[in-house]
C-alpha cells in the first residue's frame, strides 16, 4: 500500500499545481482582512458633541462653522486634568433670550452666565465633526448613553467565528474542503451585503454574525485544503505567507478606507471579492487526502494524476495502491487534551496563549480609531510593523527554535504596551514608536501560536487540540472591544495596561513548553508524557542510520526497523 505522502513526492510537494492554488487561496485572506478589523474605519467614533437646533439654524445663516456652535452651546469638562467640551452635556438654555447675534456670537455669553447656566443631556442628537464622512456610529448616533453598543459591533463578529469555526470544521470533514469553502463564501457574499443595507442597527448585528460565521469557516476550509495538497517541509511556509497576505490586506483596506467616505460602501467594496472566490469551482482542486478519508480512492487517484501532470510529473503505478496515511489512528477524546499532566499543561497554555493573542492584536487595533489623531496614517503604520513578524519567524524558528522567539514576542509585546501607556502625549513619534513594536510582537506571537499548538499534540488529537484551544481565539474576541472601549472611558491608557500584563504573563507560561524544533511530531501520548524517551530513541535511528551511510553496518539491518520492541510507535521512522 503506498501513502499519499509517498505519492505527493512523485508528483511534485510544491509544484506549478499547488503554487496556482496557493497563490488563489492566498487571495482570500485579503478581504478577510478587511472583515476582521474594519471597524476601525466603519466604527469610527469622531469628535463629536449635542446638537441645539437653534443655533444649528443660527449657524447656517451667519455662516459660523461647527467650533463657532460648540464654543457657545457646549460646556467644559474636566477630563484626566484638561478641560475639554463635554460630548453628551450642553447648556439647557433659551438662546433667543441670551441676545445672541451673528456678530462676535460668544459676546453676549459672558463666562459668569457660562459658570451659572443649567447643563442637560443632549436631546436633539449630535454633531460630528467629521468631514463628509459617514460611520455606523454617525449614522445611528451611537454615543454617550449608546456608545457600549458599538462594542458589538465586534463581538457579534467573533461570536460567529466561534460557531462558524466549529461548524465549518464538521462541514469540512463531511463534506468535503472545497465544497465548505465555496458554501462559505456565498454565505459570505449574500451575509455582506445584508449588512451593507441593514435597516437599523440590530439587524445588521444579525447580519454581522452571520458574516463572521461563514467567513471564518471559509478561509479555514482554504487554509486546511492548500496544507494537504502541498509537501510537508512547505506547511510552514505556506501557512506564514497566507498570514503575511492578512497584512497586506490591512495596508489595501487604509486606502479603500480613505477613498470611500460611506460605511456601507465600504462594506460592499471588501464583500464583492467573496463572489468572485465562487469562480474557484473550476480553479482549485478537492483535497485528495480527505477523498481517501472518505474512502473515495477513485478520485483521490484523478486528482493526484492531475496533479502530477500540470506539475510536469510522472506517476509510478504505486498509485493504484493509493491510501489513507491516517486509516488507521485512534479515535481522539476531548478528555485526551486534560488526562495526563503534560497534555493538560500544553492544553491550558496554549488556549492562553490563543486568548491573549486575540485581545492583544485586536484591542491594539481597534485603539487607533480613539487616539484622535490621523486614523488612516496610524492604521497604515501599524500594518506596515506586521510584515518583519512574519520574516523574524521564518529567521527564528528553525535557528534558534520556537519557544524562546515565542516567549520573547509575548513579553517584547507586553513590555511595549505598558512603556507606551506611560510615555507623555508630547513624545508623539517616541510613543508611536514604542507602540509598533508591541504590534511587531503581538503579531508573531498571533502567527506563532498556530504551528507550535500543531506540533505540541500528538497525531490523533491534534486537529482537535487545535480546534478546541483557537476557540479562546474568538473568545478573546468577543472580550476585547468591551475592555478597551469600556477601560478607555476611564482612562485611556488603561487597557494598554491590562494588555501588557496578559502578554506578560503568556510570555512566562511559553517558557513552560518544550521546544520543539528539530523533534519528531509526536503520534501518542506517551510521546508528550515521555519526551526523553522519545528523543533518545530517535537518536538512536539518526546513529545507526549515519553509520548505515558510511558503511560501518549492513543496509538491511533490523535496527531500523520496527523490531526493537524497545522503540516508542511514535518515535520510529521519523527522522
Amino acid at each position: 500500500m503506498t501513502t499519499f505522502n509517498e505519492i505527493l513526492e512523485e508528483a511534485g510537494n510544491f509544484g506549478r499545481c499547488q503554487k496556482r492554488v496557493f497563490a488563489l487561496l492566498c487571495l482570500v485572506s485579503l478581504p478577510f482582512a478587511a472583515v476582521f478589523v474594519g471597524i476601525v474605519f466603519q466604527g469610527f467614533t469622531p469628535e463629536h458633541w449635542c446638537r441645539d437646533s437653534g443655533v444649528s439654524e443660527m449657524r447656517q445663516s451667519c455662516g459660523w462653522n461647527l467650533m463657532d456652535t460648540r464654543e457657545i452651546t457646549i460646556p467644559l469638562v474636566n477630563t484626566s486634568g484638561v478641560l475639554v467640551h463635554s460630548r453628551c452635556e450642553q447648556y439647557d438654555l433659551d438662546w433667543n433670550a441670551t441676545g445672541l447675534t451673528c456678530d462676535h456670537p460668544g459676546i453676549h455669553f459672558a463666562d459668569t452666565q457660562q459658570s451659572k447656566a443649567p447643563v442637560t443631556s443632549c436631546k436633539e442628537g449630535w454633531e460630528y465633526d467629521y468631514e463628509g464622512r459617514r460611520s455606523f456610529v454617525t449614522e445611528f448616533d451611537l454615543v454617550c448613553d449608546h456608545a457600549w453598543v458599538v462594542d458589538m459591533f465586534q463581538a457579534t463578529l467573533n461570536v460567529g467565528f466561534l460557531v462558524g469555526s466549529i461548524t465549518f470544521g464538521y462541514l469540512a470533514d463531511r463534506f468535503g474542503r472545497k465544497v465548505s469553502f465555496l458554501v462559505s463564501n456565498l454565505l459570505n457574499g449574500v451575509s455582506g451585503i445584508l449588512v451593507a443595507v441593514a435597516p437599523n442597527y440590530t439587524s445588521m448585528l444579525v447580519f454581522r454574525t452571520v458574516f463572521g460565521f461563514a467567513v471564518k469557516g471559509g478561509w479555514m476550509s482554504g487554509y486546511v485544503l492548500i496544507n494537504e495538497i502541498v509537501g510537508v517541509k512547505y506547511r510552514r511556509m505556506v501557512g506564514v505567507v497566507l498570514q503575511m497576505f492578512f497584512s497586506v490586506g490591512i495596508l489595501i483596506l487604509t486606502l479603500i478606507a480613505y477613498i470611500i467616505t460611506d460605511w456601507r460602501w465600504l462594506q460592499v467594496t471588501f464583500t464583492v471579492p467573496y463572489f468572485l472566490f465562487l469562480t474557484y469551482f473550476w480553479l482549485i482542486p478537492e483535497s485528495p487526502r480527505w477523498l481517501l478519508s472518505q474512502n473515495n480512492t477513485t478520485k483521490a487517484r484523478k486528482i493526484t494524476e492531475a496533479i502530477a501532470k500540470e506539475n510536469k510529473r510522472t506517476l509510478s503505478n504505486n498509485i493504484e495502491t493509493l491510501r489513507d496515511d491516517n486509516a488507521e489512528t485512534s479515535s481522539a477524546s476531548f478528555l485526551d487534551l486534560f488526562r495526563t499532566p503534560n497534555m493538560r499543561k500544553h492544553t491550558f497554555i496554549l488556549m492562553f496563549n490563543w486568548f491573549t493573542s486575540a485581545v492583544v492584536y485586536q484591542g491594539l487595533i481597534m485603539r487607533l480609531g480613539i487616539l484622535g489623531g490621523n486614523v488612516y496614517i496610524d492604521f497604515l503604520i501599524s500594518g506596515l510593523v506586521e510584515f518583519p513578524a512574519a520574516f523574524l519567524i521564518l529567521l527564528t524558528i528553525d535557528r534558534i527554535g520556537r519557544r524562546l522567539p515565542f516567549a520573547t514576542a509575548n513579553i517584547v509585546a507586553g513590555a511595549s504596551c505598558i512603556i507606551t501607556a506611560m510615555i507623555p502625549e508630547s513624545m508623539f513619534w517616541f510613543k508611536t514608536a514604542v507602540a509598533c513594536i508591541g504590534r511587531l510582537g503581538i503579531t508573531m506571537t498571533f502567527e506563532m501560536v498556530v504551528f507550535v499548538n500543531t506540533e505540541l499534540y500528538p497525531t490523533f488529537v491534534r486537529n482537535l487540540g487545535v480546534s478546541v484551544c483557537s476557540t479562546l481565539c474568538d473568545i478573546g474576541g468577543i472580550v476585547a472591544p468591551f475592555l478597551l472601549y469600556r477601560l478607555a472611558a476611564i482612562w485611556l491608557e488603561l487597557p494598554l495596561i491590562i494588555f501588557g500584563v496578559l502578554a506578560f504573563v503568556a510570555g512566562a507560561l511559553v517558557l513552560l513548553l518544550p521546544e520543539t524544533r528539530g523533534v519528531p511530531l509526536p503520534e501518542t501520548i506517551d510521546d508528550i508524557e515521555f519526551p526523553e524517551k522519545c528523543k533518545d530513541n530517535a537518536l538512536r535511528i539518526m546513529e545507526l542510520k549515519r553509520k548505515q551511510a558510511v558503511n560501518l553496518l549492513p543496509t538491511n539491518s533490523d535496527v531500523t526497523t520496527n523490531k526493537d520492541p524497545e522503540m516508542e510507535p511514535g518515535c520510529v521512522g521519523v527522522l
